[in-house]
């Protein structure tokens, strides 16, 4: 028989419905170590061993005995009889469970249940010692985690601190620049008022003189020029000499606020008669700002008083013109200034 055979037939092994010649084989195979088959016959007379508890009691027929017996022919009763050469029976079916699976003894038993015991023991220890690492390891790295965290924030701390100090810092400056800034402005407008006040004393003087009074020492035309140098918003334009005298230069300085000018011009020819050389102011058109003559030292200068012009005048510029000047250029250019 196969193995599938046999496999199927233990179902009816375990019911003790088998064939005397299939029970052998089948008891043969069991023999073999077959797991397989050891595990299903278990299974099948556990189940076995239930069924009748299922099952209704149905009392039999009282013709039944009487009909079977007469069934039975002599030839049916000598065919079931035993022959004498037949080999002793096997065991069974409940001999059998008993042979393949012997009941444990109790030291056998005993030690089986120690054995688990100490694996079960054994494995909580493992476990528990896991665990215990486990919580170990968490615990120191969350108290890593909160010192870094404290650390992070200590330092973040500090940082703002130093950039408050820093804008503090920036804020007492930009203060200190403004005050400075302000004092410079002061000093600046209080040298400017102490000008004005020399000027207005100068004039003072000279009115005084005028007047007969003891006339002032007559200044120079350095002592001119130096005193209206002193003035912070003064301003020196640099004249040039025209194709009429390339050799011809001038510098004119000029004081916007206190509408003063001084000019010095250097190798212009020497005026011939009935001419002088005019200053022309040049906006939209040439204003007359004097006239004045060449000295013995082919050098000349012009001091100028109370002319508006000079703060929008774009050009300055020097003619040759009839004595006494006119109001719009007529002669020659000797001296011009840049754009």
């Amino acid at each position: 028989m196969t193995h599938e055979e046999l496999e199927e037939a233990v179902p009816l092994y375990a019911a003790g419905a088998l064939e005397r010649t299939e029970r052998q084989a089948l008891e043969a195979h069991l023999l073999s170590g077959c797991v397989s088959c050891h595990t299903a016959l278990k299974e099948f007379q556990s189940v076995a061993a239930i069924l009748p508890f299922g099952l209704s009691s149905t009392p039999p027929p009282r013709t039944l005995k009487a009909k079977i017996m007469a069934a039975r022919t002599p030839a049916a009763i000598a065919e079931d009889a035993p022959e004498k050469t037949e080999p002793k029976p096997s065991l069974e079916p409940g001999e059998w469970m008993n042979h393949l699976f012997p009941p444990e003894s109790a030291s056998s038993s005993w030690s089986f249940g120690w054995v688990l015991g100490f694996a079960a023991v054994a494995v909580v220890t493992v476990g528990a010692y896991l665990a215990w690492t486990s919580y170990t390891q968490n615990v120191t790295g969350s108290a890593a985690v909160q010192q870094l965290q404290a650390a992070s924030e200590d330092q973040t701390k500090k940082v703002a601190a130093l950039q408050q100090q820093l804008e503090e810092r920036d804020r007492t400056i930009a203060q200190i620049k403004e005050e400075l800034q302000q004092r410079t402005a002061d000093s600046t407008e209080l040298k400017d008022q102490l000008i004005q006040r020399d000027a207005e004393l100068e004039d003072l003087k000279f009115q005084f003189a005028s007047r007969g009074g003891t006339a002032p020492a007559p200044r120079g035309p350095e002592d001119e020029l130096a005193a209206l140098l002193r003035v912070p918003n003064a301003k020196a334009v640099s004249l040039n000499g025209s194709d009429m005298a390339r050799q011809a230069s001038g510098m004119l300085v000029y004081d916007a606020r206190t509408k003063k000018a001084w000019l010095y011009a250097m190798n212009l020819p020497e005026c011939p008669n009935g001419t002088t050389y005019q200053l022309w102011a040049i906006n939209d058109k040439p204003v007359s700002v004097g006239t004045f003559h060449m000295d013995s030292g082919d050098t000349a200068h012009l001091l100028v008083g109370r002319v508006a012009e000079f703060s929008k005048a774009k050009k300055f510029a020097v003619s040759l013109e009839p004595s006494g000047g006119r109001p719009t250029p007529t002669g020659p250019i000797y001296l011009v200034s840049q754009s």
